[in-house]
């Protein structure tokens, strides 16, 4: 079983039979370039998860034409094998929650369909309160309330206001 060819040079090979470059898969299969490079190396490492590394393969190996089951079965037998098994990556929380993280973690929490609701009631009481505070500030602050009756005197300039023509 020593001198079979790994899932990484069966898709170099296939690749380079049908006279395609690395850019010409990433093209087709929209799988980033480094990825693919990572791939043929049969370095799976910069996969965060085997999930990952299953999908690519799959997808990979379609496009050329292989039979992806196949290749998959042979790629699972390869990360059996391997010495180190890959694995997903902690799930530990990073040191030095900032508040930012605080208040996006508070925010992820809130139903938003409640929160929407109390929101709206909010500025509704809001903007009723401010209204109803103006028309009663403004009867009870009326300028033209309290000021003396008024009289008219006529100036004693002479002049006149001309009459409008009539026709």
């Amino acid at each position: 079983m020593e001198g079979m060819p790994t899932v990484a040079e069966k898709l170099r090979a296939a690749r380079e039979a049908q006279n395609l470059t690395i850019h010409d898969v990433a093209e087709k299969t929209k799988i980033r370039t480094d990825h693919l490079r990572a791939i043929e190396e049969g370095n799976y490492n910069v996969f965060s998860a085997p999930i990952y590394i299953r999908g690519t393969i799959k997808n990979y190996a379609s496009m050329l034409r292989l039979d992806p089951g196949q290749i998959l079965a042979e790629l699972d037998a390869e990360l059996n094998r391997a010495s180190k098994p890959i694995d997903p990556p902690p799930l530990a929380e990073p040191a030095g929650k900032t508040s930012v993280d605080h208040l996006t973690l508070l925010l992820a929490k809130l139903n938003w369909k409640v929160g929407l609701v109390v929101v709206v009631a909010v500025l509704l009481f809001s903007a009723f309160s401010l209204v109803s505070w103006v028309v009663r500030h403004h009867k009870a602050h009326d300028p033209l309330a309290n000021l003396p009756p008024a009289v008219y005197q006529a100036s004693n300039s002479g002049d006149m206001l001309p009459l409008p023509l009539r026709r």
